[in-house]
């Protein structure tokens, strides 16, 4: 018997079989959005290619909101539900989360260890058992995790990307572009993937169709590439603020996704920006920072959850 893992996203479907409470290495497969009519189909292609596998539970986190057993993929039409992965899988049980509680589940647990730290505040602030992770990637969302002293931690869905820019990525925004911004009309708008992309065809008068073309064209020495991701790493450095305010996540802020991690790669102008502002700067300055690059953390957040 195994239990059933998978990490929808935008893009991509990742999906693994546990066994003895641990994730089967050799069972991790990934399949192209683009490729299937359904995530149904993609069940399908998978099972078949594991040799049918009898299944006792299926966890998958999906990229967009959770509700009454059922959910809706944001950036792609497909929608799920407990009811049909029972059925599609013959397991007992099936739960569907958010995405970012998937990755908030992984990191409130031994998961949460095996990432990069790049801000260290001991000794600055007592721990609270609260933190937040920040992902920006095909979308863009936020994920708030309290961890008690004792019991499952508890991983809050929110839609913090469709929320409006933030006052001082506004006005950053606006001097670098003038008023003309109704592309950037929101946090998921402006730091998921697509925006990265809209924000150097803005900047640079030369469209490009995706986020990796502005990456790559940054790491082989295009200035113009560079200029972009450096905005981009100061505004998000900038929202990240008002999320360590908004949420005192004195226990860690994770910053996870491709894009995200592009900006990691930044850390000494999102730092700066993270604390440009005096008021109320003790909080910021205790928050530690941390990225995930583990493509698989949301997995081990799935089993977490379904365990």
């Amino acid at each position: 018997m195994a239990i059933l893992l998978s990490d929808v996203g935008g893009t991509n479907a990742r999906l693994a079989l546990s066994r003895s409470g641990s994730i089967d290495a050799a069972t991790v497969s990934r399949y192209r959005g683009d490729d299937f009519a359904s995530y149904d189909d993609v069940i399908r292609r998978y099972l078949d290619e594991q040799g049918s596998p009898r299944i006792e539970a299926v966890c998958i986190a999906v990229a967009g909101p959770v509700a009454s057993g059922a959910a809706q993929l944001t950036n792609r039409d497909w929608d799920f539900s407990e009811d049909r992965l029972i059925a599609l899988t013959g397991a007992g049980r099936a739960l569907i989360i958010n995405d970012l509680v998937a990755l908030g589940h992984a990191m409130a647990g031994p998961q949460g260890r095996a990432t990069e730290l790049l801000r260290d505040t001991s000794g600055l602030r007592a721990r609270n058992g609260q933190s937040v992770v920040v992902n920006a990637g095909t979308g863009f969302n936020i994920c708030v995790v309290c961890q008690p002293r004792q019991g499952r931690a508890v991983c809050m869905e929110s839609e913090e990307g469709h929320t409006r820019l933030p006052e001082p990525v506004l006005r950053m925004l606006k001097q670098a572009m003038g008023d003309d911004i109704a592309d950037f009309s929101s946090l998921e708008e402006l730091f998921a993937g697509r925006g990265l992309a809209r924000l150097h065809g803005r900047l640079s008068g030369h469209p490009v169709a995706r986020a990796e073309d502005v990456t790559t064209a940054a790491a082989e020495g295009d200035a113009r590439a560079g200029a972009t991701l450096d905005l981009y790493t100061a505004m998000l450095g900038l929202a990240c603020r008002e999320f360590a305010l908004r949420y005192l996540p004195l226990d860690g802020m994770y910053l996870a996704g491709s894009v995200a991690r592009t900006a990691a790669a930044r850390f000494d102008l999102f730092e700066r920006n993270l604390l440009a502002d005096g008021l109320m700067r003790d909080i910021p300055q205790a928050v530690p920072v941390r990225v995930i690059r583990d493509d698989m953390a949301a997995l081990h957040g799935c089993l977490a959850a379904i365990l």
